[in-house]
């Protein structure tokens, strides 16, 4: 029997009410759509991280951010990069016998070609670095060479090379990661997708063109389902199709996002509860709504159990296979779930949470963990972005940062309160600090793990 395909697509910085089957109907994603009505489409999925590369490391890996290294979006600090020590999912596949492909933003390890895609596991990787890139006027790196681009909008680059992987490997299993970067800033698109959504009625500019960008993405995958069905292997290929973290509302004022409290960067539904769709024909049904919960630590051994792989046994992994859930087999999830994210150190009891059942605990986040010195934001923009040269990471020594005191925490019935609304902590006391206490001590396992970690 042949090994199954697996193509895995990741879109950055969508949320839930950019999905049209989810929204206000002012985003369209039709393929997107029919992907859902033809597979699973989970309505409980948490990403690993509100921040991108975080969330990505957790993808990869199966484990909780902290541990692999990547804690940050700062790759000029080198926080964004994956510890060496890691196993990838595309070095399984491949020590299983998949052919292995990587298109898109890579954003887990800027410097040293150690780092890069094509030697975490990936057989062909046509990437960028970094946290993101200009759509028009890129550099993109085949394997490690790098190529200027000739102008042609980049979210339809990256998807003519998903469709050019699927059709050279058709003969044979193989696992491909696309990494869309739509629609993370700089907001750019074609004039003609921009012009379908300039009837939004809404005061914010950005929002045409946020959403042109979704739509050009969604043809993309409308593009990529084709070349499956196509080469005759849709039978055979698990299609997944996630976001990294939820929307970055300041940049796109009055977008919708199904009135989750929270947007990217925090630790309210808004910034961890995303779309995730799964199809794969005459295994998954289609057309069907499974609310259990998920997170993204989950994907690693989820996938692995579809595809009949045992990961190697000396891999600690935090994820748990979910696959029964997806087959809608009796099940028992029956696991805690954890988050924390600031810029540069992780602080304790700062911008993290834990679910346990229905009820999610949250410490809010402290400002002064956010900030990023101008002088460091700016450098790092002139030399990283604009040609200045950076060719090694820049320090930065944040022990003498002042963090003030936690502010109390927050209780939440997901079940009853799921746009966490109403805090409960005062009712509950008993539960909250129960909470407190089992957070506390996985933020201190973690961070020990973290520190351990050589670079």
């Amino acid at each position: 029997m042949k090994k199954p395909n697996v193509i895995f697509i990741l879109a950055d910085d969508m949320g839930y009410g950019d999905l049209g089957i989810f929204g206000d109907g002012s985003s369209q994603t039709p393929h997107l759509d029919a992907l859902a009505g033809g597979g699973v489409c989970l309505s409980r999925y948490y990403t690993a991280s509100p921040m991108c590369a975080p969330a990505r490391a957790a993808i990869l890996t199966g484990r909780y951010p902290h541990r692999t290294g990547a804690i940050d979006t700062l790759e000029a600090c080198e926080l964004d990069r994956l510890s060496l020590n890691e196993t990838t999912m595309a070095d399984v596949f491949k020590q299983n016998g998949y052919a292995t492909g990587m298109v898109g933003k890579w954003h887990l390890g800027y410097f040293g070609d150690e780092y890069a895609p094509h030697a975490r596991g990936f057989d062909e990787a046509v990437y960028f670095r970094g946290a993101f890139s200009d759509y028009y006027d890129y550099t993109l790196e085949y394997n490690g060479e790098k190529h200027k681009g000739d102008g042609k909008y980049l979210t339809d680059v990256f998807t003519d090379e998903a469709v050019g992987y699927i059709k050279r490997h058709k003969d044979e299993p193989f696992f491909l990661y696309v990494a869309y970067n739509a629609p993370h800033f700089p907001f750019q698109c074609p004039v003609e997708y921009v012009e379908r959504f300039n009837h939004t009625g809404r005061s914010n500019p950005t929002l045409p063109t946020l959403y042109g960008m979704i739509a050009c993405m969604d043809r993309g995958v409308g593009d990529i389902i084709a070349a499956v069905r196509e080469c005759g292997v849709e039978d055979d290929t698990l299609i997944v199709f996630t976001s990294d973290n939820g929307p970055q509302l300041e940049y796109g004022g009055e977008r919708y996002n199904c009135h989750l409290h929270g947007q990217k960067g925090t630790v309210y539904d808004g910034g961890l509860r995303v779309p995730a769709i799964l199809r794969w024909p005459g295994r998954l049904a289609a057309n069907a709504r499974i609310h259990d919960f998920m997170h993204g630590v989950d994907w690693f051994p989820t996938l692995f159990d579809a595809c009949g792989i045992t990961p190697p046994e000396n891999l600690r992994l935090d994820g748990r296979s979910v696959l029964d859930i997806l087959m809608r087999k009796p099940h028992e999830y029956g696991k805690q779930r954890h988050w924390q994210w600031n810029r540069f150190t992780p602080v304790s009891r700062c911008n993290a949470a834990i679910r346990d059942g229905v009820w999610k605990l949250v410490w809010p986040m402290i400002p002064e963990s956010q900030i990023v010195p101008k002088d460091y934001a700016v450098r790092w923009e002139q030399e990283l972005y604009n040609g200045g040269g950076l060719i090694a990471g820049m320090k930065y020594d944040d022990s003498r940062r002042v963090i003030p005191p936690s502010f109390p925490p927050e209780l939440y019935n997901l079940e009853d309160d799921p746009l966490e609304t109403n805090d409960l902590s005062g009712r509950y006391p008993e539960l909250t600090a129960r909470l407190i206490e089992d957070l506390d001590n996985w933020f201190a396992e973690i961070e020990t793990e973290r520190r351990a970690i050589t670079r």
